[in-house]
């Protein structure tokens, strides 16, 4: 016995005990080291003794061999990177520009994603990608190109992002350009061509304002000369109106002067003519006494 008066466990028990510790404990690294979760986004890659498995373990619990498989989480989310690019275009003026696009990888593929490139594949493919495109598109372009079809470069560039990478098995959702930067001294020089151009268009739009004015003016002479025309054929007309009345009626030149009579008799008549003009004379008079 004890001094404290407490009998003392047998040596096989001390040691039941602690074996009975050590399994317990054993037993929650198993568990633990069986029992995977895969977050939401993500996709799991298996690997078997260091070896890539040809399976993805998508979101939630998952059961593994302990100590024998791992599993390496790849997100396939919606991610942005964004690069600095420069190149020289098909006139060799030095081009910068900024590139950034959303992408994702495609879930199915994660583990080959993984097994080529890694988890920093966006480093490895994606970057070098970038700067090849903007070279190998800006090139096809002289300078000025890049400035007047600024949106079929931007497209080109695209394309060429999204071949190569969906080649990678990484999906390309949208693509974001700024606009391409130049040297200052080229950026002067299509200034001044800039200028130079508006100022050709303002000139173009003053010569085309006199061609309408003199147009115009060229119209209302012809209108005014048909209106001349026009009078001068409806004169003659009146005029060989007139002329008919006079053959076919005498009295017409006398009716005529009646009309036009201010009321007032000539003081004398020319010798041998005739009068201005006859009064009637009354039935049963004489008309000469």
């Amino acid at each position: 016995m004890s001094y404290s008066g407490m009998p003392r466990l047998p040596r096989f028990n001390k040691i039941k005990i602690a074996a009975a510790i050590v399994t317990f404990i054993v037993i929650i690294i198993v568990m633990i080291e069986s029992v995977v979760i895969v977050e939401a986004g993500h996709r799991g890659v298996v690997l078997y003794l260091g070896a890539v498995e040809n399976r993805v373990l998508g979101e939630g619990l998952h059961f593994i061999v302990p100590f024998a498989e791992q599993v390496i989480q790849m997100e396939v989310r919606t991610q942005k990177f964004q690069a600095e690019a420069s190149a020289a275009s098909n006139d060799l003026q030095e081009v910068q520009t900024v590139i950034a696009l959303n992408y994702r990888i495609d879930p199915q593929e994660a583990n080959r994603i993984y097994q080529l490139l890694g988890v920093n594949y966006a480093d490895r493919v994606i970057s070098p990608t970038i700067q090849e495109s903007v070279k190998a598109s800006v090139a096809k372009f002289n300078a000025e190109e890049l400035i007047t079809k600024r949106e079929t470069a931007k497209g080109v560039i695209a394309q060429a992002i999204r071949n190569t990478l969906s080649s990678n098995n990484i999906q390309v959702e949208n693509v974001f350009i700024t606009d391409f930067k130049f040297s200052d001294a080229f950026a002067s020089q299509i200034e001044q061509k800039v200028v130079a151009f508006q100022k050709f268009l303002t000139e173009q739009n003053n010569l085309k304002a006199v061609r309408v004015i003199a147009n115009q003016n060229v119209v209302q002479a012809e209108a005014a000369a048909r209106a001349n025309i026009a009078k001068a054929s409806g004169e003659s007309e009146a005029i060989k109106i007139i002329t008919g009345q006079l053959r076919s009626s005498p009295e017409y030149l006398q009716w005529q002067a009646i009309n036009r009579w201010n009321g007032q008799l000539p003081y004398a008549l020319g010798g041998g003519g005739f009068p201005f003009f006859q009064l009637p004379v009354p039935q049963g008079q004489n008309q000469s006494r």
